[in-house]
């Protein structure tokens, strides 16, 4: 993926350069701050980890505007990256012609968002969403131990990918995959992205008195 999009890029001459490329939200996070790149290109799984929750961060530590490339149709995933700092969405299926020209949209200050995700986020600013099976999140976060609780949070907060995170609960890579396997299991979500999803959902839910 990074191969041909790179290709596509240095194909429009000297009017797009790439300045680097990362396999992996650390790596990405890294060339952010040294290399400042006017657009970044984010697919929002990298090397099989999430990385809406490191997108916040991208823009914010390198003035960027990101351009998300998406293989999911999921609404709620592609909403949280908007609402974390996206200014367009991108399929993975989208023709390289429409990737060129999205590029060239941020470059140029503009968005490239479908009117499907400007709705729902305009509908959510006039109308916000009453809570929704917040009891039930709860119960699934109550479920938790300590340690799995720490991680859920950090993953939430944009803690980077999988061995940043483990570094910072000095933990093994080994025992953080199996504390991830029994969130994913106790919570009922399927990867990072996920999770990120449902901690951040829980966390804007107003809690009841």
């Amino acid at each position: 993926m990074i191969w041909g999009l790179r290709k596509l890029i240095e194909s429009e001459g000297d009017t797009m350069r790439v300045v680097g490329c990362a396999a992996d939200c650390d790596g990405a996070l890294a060339q952010s701050r040294a290399l400042s790149p006017d657009v970044i290109v984010l697919d929002l799984d990298l090397d099989g980890t999430s990385s809406l929750g490191i997108l916040a961060e991208l823009v914010n530590g390198s003035g960027a505007r990101v351009l998300v490339l998406s293989g999911t149709r999921d609404a709620s995933q592609l909403d949280a990256a908007v609402l974390h700092g996206a200014r367009g969405v991108v399929g993975k299926d989208a023709a390289a012609d429409v990737v060129l020209q999205a590029i060239r949209k941020l470059h140029q200050g503009e968005l490239w968002l479908d009117q499907g995700i400007l709705g729902r986020i305009f509908d959510d600013m006039r109308n916000p969403p009453k809570r929704r099976k917040c009891d039930a999140g709860a119960d699934k976060l109550a479920s938790l131990t300590a340690k799995e609780r720490q991680i859920c949070d950090l993953i939430a907060a944009g803690g980077g990918g999988n061995k940043a995170l483990a570094q910072t609960l000095f933990i093994s890579d080994h025992t953080l995959r199996n504390h991830l396997t029994s969130i994913y299991h106790k919570l009922g979500v399927t990867n990072r992205l996920d999770l990120y999803v449902f901690m951040t959902t829980q966390r804007a839910e107003p809690q009841e008195r």
